[in-house]
Order: structure tokens, then sequence, then C-alpha cells
């Protein structure tokens, strides 16, 4: 049997500034990719935002910085966990450090998907049917307790979170970018809910798992808003970055440089997961690219233009363990997913 340690402690804690690039990587490979002012000036946002948030939702570091690498990736995150650790709250300050349309939709049992999309509305004025857009038309999402929508409602957002737009009587509408959505769901109740299936979950950029905070971020959480109750809805937060500017972090996270034998690498963990005898269902090559881009901008917030194995280790973690099944022996053994990747990249050989 394996031990009831939380799935969340498993990854490395990820720091807000890495260390010094010399440290990491040849000289000549740190002169490829965005220039280190750019990657500074950019930076210097980024913390402004972690200030935001880490003032009102303390502990979960981790989290933030993996929400942070989906929205700069252009990818979407699903954070899983507990009622009452902040998953909404953080998800709402993030939005509100961000100059960017917002929207939250509370999934239910009985949501249709023309709630999510939208639908055809008549106009008595032009004798015609005009579309009304849905909630989902937003650059920041917020979907709380996806898992208790049934499966049509969860699908209507297949075309939504892969192609940015959506195709309603043959009409198609695109979204604005950025496009970011943020899911929440609660692992723990299982009633009334239903479960994400695997191509809805290969949606995901990342599964992040978010844990209790520690006894002592507790008490301070504790003393900060003891004599402040409002402080913790967190309205204070005042936007920092632009869509613009959030465009421009995207396109230099695509400039950081990655190494052949990086890129083998990350091959190679992926590959291992089809190998594993403990695993039913192994990543897909989408798993590749979202490992290659995940760590690529992993890199550019951490302050470096080039990918280190680091990198791509941290974030091994979040993009695959919502994209393999494990075998149903494992599963009885109390064996989580990120057990085995934590076995695959014990054993893979780390290029140098």
């Amino acid at each position: 049997m394996m031990d009831d340690q939380d799935p969340s402690e498993l990854q490395p804690e990820p720091s807000a500034r890495h260390a010094d690039p010399s440290e990491l990587q040849p000289a000549r490979e740190a002169q490829k990719g965005p220039s280190q002012d750019a990657l500074d000036r950019f930076g210097q946002n980024l913390d402004r935002v972690r200030d935001q948030i880490n003032q009102v939702v303390l502990g979960q570091q981790q989290v933030l910085e993996h929400m942070l690498t989906g929205l700069l990736c252009g990818g979407h995150v699903l954070v899983e966990g507990v009622p009452g650790i902040a998953k909404t709250l953080m998800a709402k300050l993030l939005s509100r450090s961000l100059q960017l349309d917002y929207s939250r939709i509370q999934f239910t049992p009985d949501l249709m998907p023309s709630d999510v999309i939208g639908t055809s509305v008549y106009d008595l004025a032009q004798s015609r049917f005009q579309f009304q857009r849905g909630p989902v038309f937003a650059q920041v999402v917020l979907i709380d307790e996806i898992n208790r929508a049934p499966a049509k409602t969860q699908s209507a957002l297949f075309e939504v979170m892969e192609e940015r737009q959506i195709t309603y009587d043959g009409v198609t509408y695109p979204f604005a970018p950025p496009f970011f959505v943020v899911a929440t769901q609660n692992p723990i109740e299982q009633e009334g809910t239903y479960r994400l299936p695997e191509a809805q979950l290969d949606r995901f950029l990342f599964r992040v798992r978010m844990g209790y905070p520690s006894v002592e971020e507790e008490q301070q959480l504790l003393r900060r808003f003891r004599d402040n109750y409002a402080g913790l809805r967190g309205e204070q937060a005042e936007p920092v970055l632009s869509a613009q500017q959030i465009l421009e972090g995207q396109a230099l996270a695509e400039q950081v440089h990655i190494t052949d034998s990086l890129c083998d690498y990350v091959a190679a963990i992926v590959a291992a997961t089809r190998n594993n005898p403990g695993i039913y269902l192994g990543a897909s090559p989408r798993a590749s690219l979202a490992l290659l881009r995940a760590s690529k901008t992993f890199a550019m917030i951490g302050g470096r233009s080039f990918v280190a194995p680091e990198d791509i280790q941290a974030m091994a973690y979040p993009v695959l363990n919502h994209r393999i099944m494990l075998t149903s022996d494992r599963e009885l053994e109390g064996v989580e997913p990120e057990h085995v990747i934590r076995e695959i990249l014990e054993t893979l050989e780390v290029p140098r």
C-alpha cells in the first residue's frame, strides 16, 4: 500500500524566480531566446500580480505559479480540491489582476448547453432570429464545479476550449484573445456529479491539485483578517496586465530556447507512460506538446530565456496527471498518478 501523502506534495515547489541562468546552462545557450531585459520587465509585472493574490490567499504558491503558466501558455487549468481552500477565490483574484473581460459560470445538473454558449432569440423589430451570446464569451472564464453539469453541457466546451470559437447555426463566432478557462471541481463528493470524460480532461493543459495550507500559514491568515472580513473578498485587487501585455508574454514564452536533447527528454517522459506496466492508458502526442509549451513558459516566468531539465520535471506533474489512467491493480493499492510520474522521472536519464 502507498502512503497517504497528498499528491500535491509530490510536485516540486516552484519558486517565483529561478536561479542565476549561468548556474543552469552554458553561456552559449543563454544567448538564444528573448532578451533578458524583456524577461525582467515582464517578470516585474508578474511579481505585482503575485503580490496582490498572496495578500489574500496564503500557502498556495504552487497553484498560483501553475495558473500563471497556464495563462501564458494559452492553455486552460482544472483546479481540484476540497471545498473551502480558495479555489474560486484565487481564480477571481487572478482575473481582477488582469484587464480582461471576466465571467463566472456555476455548473449545475440542470444547466443546458445554451446556458453556456448562448442561443437564438427572435427579434420582433427585425423579424429574424439573432444570436444572443452566453457567459462563455469572455476572456477569463471561471467554471465553478464543472463536474456538476451533465455530459451534454460539458461537451459544449469542446470547441470553445480547443478552437477558441463557437459554431451556432452554421455561423462561427471567434473569441477575442487571450482566452483562459479556469475550472474547479471537488474530488471528494461524488453524489450528483458527472465524471469528466478523458477527451474533456485532455483539453485542460494542467490539472492542479490544491491542498490545505500549513498550520503556520493558516495562523497568519487568521491574524491578517481578524479585523477585516471584507478583505477576504479580494476587492482591493487592481488590474496589472492588459490583454496586449499577456499576448506579448505568450510571444516571449514561445521564443524561449530548448535544446534538441531536452526535446528528446520530453518525448522520452511521455513515451514512458505508454510502456509502464502500472498505466492502462498512456499520454498522447498532445501531452508532449503541452509539456514542451509548459516547460518553456515556466522557464520564462522564472526569468530565463532557455529551458532547464528542472522546468520539464516540474511541469510533468500537472501536465500528465490527468492524461494517464492507472491499471485497476495500482488504483487498488492506493497509487496516485503523481506517484507513477515521479517513478518515471527518477528512472529516466536527465540530459545535461
